[in-house]
């Protein structure tokens, strides 16, 4: 059997070169192409609770192989596929609407989920009533958050494959061989004994999917069942006892059977998926592909799932992140630029330290245009990925440094935003009304930061002179410091090493001055590092809040 690790021992600057030359390995070998056929690369997913930032890991790592594949003259479709024809078997506790706003069930029809256990998502009303269902509701939110990224997926639902009857060959095949693929099957999952069909009629009655199959006819392309009970963790969904017929179109193949039945349909190429399917449905889809069904299957490739804030996603612990969440935060090039990354280290995506991406990115563009010396490794991996992470290399792109944007966020006056800026040094002087305009696009998302997670920079600037009431040793220390930046137009670092030697030299306690500063300047009893903060602004207000002139 094929390892999913393959891709593991082969050494690139990066990574997806790796993967689309085992997906060239593969085609050269296939006798079933015709030229003109596209390379397919699939993701998927089941309808759960809310689709978040951490799903996303599977379209990006396609998304990078896709284009891999392009650059080299290859038609790709990137098809990702809903597993919507599966049963409901809880109630998720947080839901998202289509613009991305995560919602309690108190806020939905959160009867329409309930009412439904058991069903497939594609027969549960949109709690939200906005889509055919519940199922369509989840499908069009994986779409447009890859949509947002600038990933174009080619969404594919189970249940339309089922009900249109691309399956029912593949379906036809598995019961055709419905010994082998119980004796296989018997290899992977427990409790499967010589009663067990590979197949699951959604009941006539009461709509629920059901496992308990009693007859299987071929020639009339129908199965016998009974509506049994169907376990749910730690619950049952009661069946209604109902007997009937159903057609192969009328129901779906068990996942492990389903999956390699996606392959052949589909005629997949390469897949990535989690750790977790690589030690359980990855050997087994393997193996029943080729046992089976006599295919060979996909070109796997494992990632490791990231965290965030340390801990896994999860819907009902609330720990999420959605996507549009995050791109309120970072430019999508970051975020592109975060998938780039090796797939096989396992990483953690924290809100708080978001400055720490943004600088690994900053870095990561200024090696690709040779501004900044690196390892070879690294500048040879820049100068690789970036081109795929970033739409429109441009070297004349000016970055903001994050932080720094934050700090800017503190006022939202434009022109004092740039001045601040080009006194910091942050905006080269030649720069044109377009890249400045393009530079200061990222406070926005560095203020939006700061407000979100609450840090050193959620402060604003105060607009006018806040009413302080000062000693007189103050006042001439404050002064003083004025005279000082007038004289000297100190860097950042040198006027906060002044800030302690003038409050010193007038015996005035430093804790004091410093809450004289923020009080003058943000009308805050803290703040961000002052020396900093006064060297981005414009000289003339500093040296007026100073002076105690307004």
């Amino acid at each position: 059997m094929t390892s999913p690790h393959i891709l593991a021992d082969r050494r690139y600057d990066f990574w997806a070169d790796a993967a689309a030359d085992a997906v060239e390995e593969r085609l050269a070998t296939a006798d079933d192409r015709g030229p003109d056929d596209p390379v397919v690369i699939k993701g998927g997913i089941s309808p759960s609770g809310v689709p978040h930032f951490g799903n996303m890991n599977e379209v990006m790592r396609g998304y990078f192989v896709a284009e891999a594949l392009r650059e080299r003259g290859h038609e790709v479709r990137q098809v990702f596929t809903t597993d919507d024809r599966d049963p409901l078997r809880k109630v998720p506790r947080k839901l998202a609407d289509l613009d991305g706003n995560v919602v309690g069930l108190g806020e939905v029809d959160a009867g329409a989920l309930g009412r439904n256990l058991g069903k497939p998502y594609t027969s549960i009303p949109d709690p939200f009533g906005c889509c055919d269902s519940y199922g369509d509701h989840f499908s069009e939110l994986i779409r447009r958050s890859a949509e947002l990224l600038g990933v174009d997926i080619e969404v594919v639902s189970n249940t339309d494959l089922y009900e249109d009857g691309t399956f029912e060959p593949a379906t036809r095949h598995v019961l055709e061989h419905r010994d082998r693929a119980r004796e296989l099957l018997a290899e992977y999952q427990d409790k499967v004994d010589g009663a067990y069909v590979p197949f699951n009629p959604i009941c006539g009655s009461c709509g629920k999917v059901t496992e308990t199959v009693t007859a299987v006819d071929l020639d009339a392309g129908t199965v016998d069942y009974r509506c049994t009970d169907m376990e749910a963790g730690d619950r049952t969904i009661d069946g209604c006892g109902h007997e009937g017929t159903a057609t192969l179109r009328e129901g779906k193949l068990p996942w492990r059977f389903e999956w390699p039945a996606q392959w052949r349909v589909l005629d997949v190429d390469f897949e990535p998926f989690g750790k977790d399917h690589a030690e359980g449905s990855w050997p087994s889809g393997e193996h029943i592909a080729r046992e089976v069904f006599g295919d060979e299957p996909p070109v796997p490739m494992v990632y490791e799932w990231f965290t965030l804030e340390g801990e896994p996603f999860s819907s009902s612990a609330g720990n999420v992140v959605l996507v549009s969440e995050v791109l309120e935060l970072l430019e999508p090039e970051v975020v592109r630029y975060f998938f780039a990354k090796d797939p096989k280290r396992a990483r953690d995506f924290s809100i708080e330290r978001l400055d720490q991406l943004v600088d690994e990115f900053d870095r990561f563009e200024r090696l690709y245009f040779g501004d900044v010396e690196g390892e070879e490794t690294e500048r040879h991996r820049a100068e690789r990925a970036y081109p795929f992470v970033v739409d429109d290399p441009d070297p004349d792109r000016v970055r903001i440094p994050y932080t720094f944007a934050a700090v800017l966020g503190m006022t939202d006056d434009p022109a004092l935003r740039e001045t601040m800026a080009r006194r910091s040094g942050h905006i080269p002087e030649n720069a044109d009304g377009d890249a400045v305009e393009a530079a200061l696009a990222r406070v926005e998302k560095a203020r939006a930061w700061a407000v979100r997670t609450d840090n050193e920079y959620n402060y604003r600037l105060a607009e006018s002179l806040p009413d302080v009431d000062l000693d007189d040793a103050t006042r001439a220390a404050l002064a003083d410091l004025a005279d000082f930046i007038e004289a000297e137009s100190p860097d950042e670092e040198t006027l906060q090493g002044e800030i302690y030697e003038t409050a010193r030299r007038h015996d005035v306690d430093v804790g004091d001055f410093f809450t004289a500063g923020y009080r003058l300047f943000l009308d805050e009893e803290q703040g961000p590092r002052l020396g900093p903060l006064l060297a981005a602004l414009e000289t003339t207000f500093v040296l007026d809040r100073l002076r105690l002139d307004g």
